[in-house]
């Protein structure tokens, strides 16, 4: 039973597999396709809502205060240092699936399984928790325009607003879902001109912005010592997350060995600058104890006279949002894509559409759970939950590229991660101490969670396995 868990897919089988005509998907993606894909996913729903949390705090943790600023350069850091490990991964092994195809090569079934599973709850929620968010901006948008969507069509069931279904949170869901089956080329092209917008508008905050700063709103630095610093780390990590769902697509890159690289760090590397910038002018405009958590960063500028300035900003929140929808829902069917076609979830969800050369089955089954989900739960811990499943996969990514350095040294390496061993080994401490920071109540959803993905291996997986089936004909073969 051990040797099962343990079994691994070499990397050669994994591209084999990717290059199936069955199976097989366009590859429409440039460099600079793959960076606006990044940055559509890194830019939005944590720079524009969660940063208020994270300097507030809550009941949970303690806030950052103005030392929110330290808070975005340890999380970039420990991004970094994981994306260093991606980035080899995806230039050696450029096949759909991301951290879960990488552990498939290097840890074995088992692990891959769990990290795939977990994937799956760090894309899947934090759709939910985006399209929410989104939904809570477009409204604002609509009031400022005199139009009044009312309470039971814009909240979830059960809370104080009397709503009936998140109406706005399940249709943008669809729209995207539309997209997504349409194809890769047209997503990405719809991300790039949005995150053009978005760029344009966090930029015009920090130029706006700027010369109201008041220096004394950034003392004390630190009101809650650098224990509020590390605990804010661990929530604006959400606003990283992004950067991973590039390898998700590296099947569909032109050049993978060359472009993905390329793709994370620069989209990575302009996402650090301009959030340590955004951090700045926020926490210097408003007093720490009195930003707004819901729409921090257009809720200063109003608060400071710039009243339009805060339109221009709710509607590159939408924008941003928007794109990062995209590139989440796109990692989440990419993640369904690779599991199934190794026989670890139903084949049907690896089925490739004739026409436009997408897993349009794993796409619809996506985008119709999330709007479904979107539409009637309301999610207050998403962000955590989301973050504790991306620190799995990114410590697992760090440790399988150290494994697979000793087991595959002669491999061909388009790109090497610098400084082995210490890149990957700082980079599972930092994400495992990191993940130590979330609440206790995100732990035990996470166990929990972790049980149900076991199970379902262990009822279906286990035994629908194609790389077992393969390793048991190929040893049939010899005793024969």
């Amino acid at each position: 039973m051990i040797s099962k868990l343990l079994r691994t897919k070499s990397i050669e089988r994994i591209l084999s597999d990717a290059d199936h005509p069955q199976h097989r998907l366009k590859r429409t993606l440039s460099a600079w396709d793959l960076t606006g894909l990044g940055i559509g996913a890194i830019i939005g729903t944590g720079i524009f809502v969660l940063i208020g949390t994270a300097i507030v705090g809550d009941a949970h943790r303690p806030g950052a205060g103005p030392g929110i600023i330290l808070s975005f350069i340890l999380s970039g850091l420990t991004c970094v240092l994981a994306a260093l490990c991606y980035a080899e991964f995806a230039a050696m092994i450029p096949a759909a699936g991301s951290a879960y195809t990488y552990s498939y090569a290097t840890l074995g079934e088992f692990l891959a399984w769990i990290t795939g599973w977990n994937l799956i709850l760090e894309y899947g929620v934090a759709c939910v928790a985006v399209a929410i968010g989104w939904s809570g901006y477009f409204n604002n948008l609509l009031k400022l325009a005199g139009i009044h969507l009312p309470d039971w069509a814009t909240h979830a069931p059960g809370g104080p607003d009397g709503g009936i279904a998140n109406f706005p949170a399940a249709i943008i869901v669809l729209l995207v879902t539309i997209i997504l089956v349409i194809g890769i080329k047209e997503s990405a092209r719809a991300t790039g001109i949005i995150v053009c917008l978005k760029l344009a508008v966090i930029l015009f905050f920090i130029a706006a912005g700027s010369p109201a700063i008041t220096p004394s709103n950034w003392t004390p630095f630190m009101p809650q010592g650098f224990a509020g610093v590390t605990a804010a780390a661990a929530t604006v990590f959400f606003a990283y997350i992004g950067f991973d769902a590039i390898t998700t697509t590296a099947e569909e890159a032109r050049n993978p060995q060359r472009d993905l690289p390329i793709g994370i760090m620069a989209a990575l590397g302009i996402c650090t600058v301009l959030y340590v910038a955004v951090a700045a002018v926020l926490t210097g405009l408003v007093p720490s104890d009195q930003i707004d958590i819901h729409a921090p960063v257009a809720e200063a500028l109003r608060m400071v006279g710039y009243t339009w300035g805060a339109a221009v900003v709710a509607i590159g929140a939408v924008a941003g949002i928007t794109s990062v929808l995209v590139v989440m829902m796109l990692g989440q069917i990419r993640v369904f894509f690779a599991i199934s076609r190794d026989g670890l979830l139903s084949p049907w969800l690896s089925a490739v559409h004739p026409r436009f050369g997408t897993p349009h089955h794993a796409t619809w089954l996506t985008g119709v759970g999330v709007a479904i989900m979107a539409a009637l739960v309301p999610i207050g811990t998403a962000a955590d939950m989301t973050n504790i499943g991306t620190f799995f996969a990114f410590t697992l990514v760090c440790i399988g590229l150290i494994v697979l350095r000793y087991t595959r040294p002669n491999h061909p390496r388009p790109f090497k991660t610098p400084f082995m061993p210490w890149i990957p080994v700082l980079g599972a401490i930092s994400c495992l101490a990191l993940m130590w920071q979330l609440p206790a109540l995100t732990w035990h959803r996470f166990v929990w969670w972790t049980i149900g993905g076991i199970v379902i291996y262990g009822v279906y997986g286990l035994r629908h396995s194609k790389l077992a089936a393969a390793q048991g004909s190929t040893a049939q073969t010899d005793a024969q």
